[in-house]
């Protein structure tokens, strides 16, 4: 029997040439490379307040880094128990992923640097009495986080014009 080898990239110089391709020439997804096969750790946080009006519902959110790593980028997802209207107005950088769920960019975050803040108005098929809405990371570009409590959320809001906060 014949073995036959060939030449394999190594994760480090695959993972460079991604970031390379994703974040483009002078960015940079963390301030120091993390030693190898090690992940750079990264507390990603949500707070935010919700309010429900008809079929209006306002979300304001916050994003943070509480470190020790700085982030290129992170995932926010919003999913809700009604269905959104079909045609929706959403901000740059979020788009929708189903008829329930939309998926935000956050852009750079800084390790205890200021939060990145997204608006969101939007419209639900029907008059929904209450929403529930649970906010989540999809993704912060492989970091660890060992603290997921600030990043996962679960709000009911009725349709009382109400700020709710998470």
């Amino acid at each position: 029997m014949r073995v036959t080898r060939r030449a394999v990239l190594k994760v480090p110089a695959v993972a460079a040439m991604a970031a390379a391709v994703v974040l483009g020439p002078g960015l940079s997804a963390v301030a120091e490379p993390a030693p190898r096969g090690i992940a750079p750790e990264a507390d990603v946080a949500h707070h935010g307040r919700v309010s429900l009006q008809e079929e209006r519902m306002g979300v304001q959110l916050r994003t943070g880094n509480r470190g020790p790593s700085p982030l290129a980028d992170a995932t926010v997802r919003l999913r809700f128990s009604v269905p959104l209207a079909a045609r929706q107005r959403l901000p740059e950088g979020c788009l929708r992923s189903s008829s329930r769920t939309v998926l935000c960019g956050t852009g750079p975050l800084r390790v205890a640097g200021e939060a990145r803040r997204t608006a969101l108005g939007l419209r639900f098929t029907g008059r929904p009495a209450e929403v529930v809405v649970r906010v989540d990371t999809v993704w912060n570009g492989g970091a660890s986080d060992r603290n997921r409590r600030n990043d996962t959320h679960e709000v009911l809001v009725l349709s009382t014009n109400d700020a709710y906060a998470f």
